[in-house]
């Protein structure tokens, strides 16, 4: 198997942290691995705000619900990044919308954080993508622009657990050949 689909295979969601800050190769590493998702129509429409700040991290966890077993990771990760999208950009000519699903910003953002999480994996960091939480709140406190949405907090850091491995389906029971 290639090392690229090892780090596939192995990545997981990490919700507990060391406290070691993450270097700024790897940071910088990161943030390249955004630049260079793949987007529609190369629009990139993606804005990525790196947080550090503890106070702002605590705010972001109040956005979170205490059931969410990502919320402790938001607060107490070194960093989250705070993935932000252009609405009506990706999926759009000329300001109108040309794909039946209209805004192709989520998928766009999707390909971003694949990116991002499994670069993470490689560097021998951990992430995990926290979907759950209130969207506007956290948008007012990163002050984000009108136009823009907060779509996910992605807590980043050097892992202190190991991630368990789901069940995953069997190949048979998800791919068709020539029709469903």
């Amino acid at each position: 198997m290639t090392q690229f689909l090892n780090i596939l295979k192995d990545r997981r969601s990490i919700r507990k942290y060391k406290t070691d800050p993450v270097s700024e190769e790897h940071l910088n590493q990161l943030i390249e691995a955004v630049q260079c998702s793949q987007s529609w129509a190369n629009t990139q429409c993606w804005e990525l705000i790196v947080v550090k700040d503890p106070e702002i991290k605590k705010k972001l966890r109040q956005t979170v619900p205490e059931q969410n077993p990502g919320s402790p990771a938001v607060e107490k990760a070194p960093i989250v990044f705070a993935l932000c999208g252009k609405a009506k950009t990706s999926g759009y000519i000329n300001g109108e919308p040309h794909l039946k699903s209209g805004d192709w910003m989520m998928y766009d953002l999707g390909i971003a954080t694949q990116n991002l999480c499994n670069t993470a994996h490689a560097l021998g960091m951990g992430t995990v993508v926290v979907g759950w939480f209130d969207h506007d709140m956290a948008k007012k406190q990163l002050k984000v622009p009108p136009g823009y949405e907060v779509i996910s907090l992605i807590p980043a850091g050097y892992p202190d657990q190991k991630g368990k491995s789901p069940q995953r389906r069997e190949i048979e029971s998800f791919v068709h050949e020539d029709i469903f």
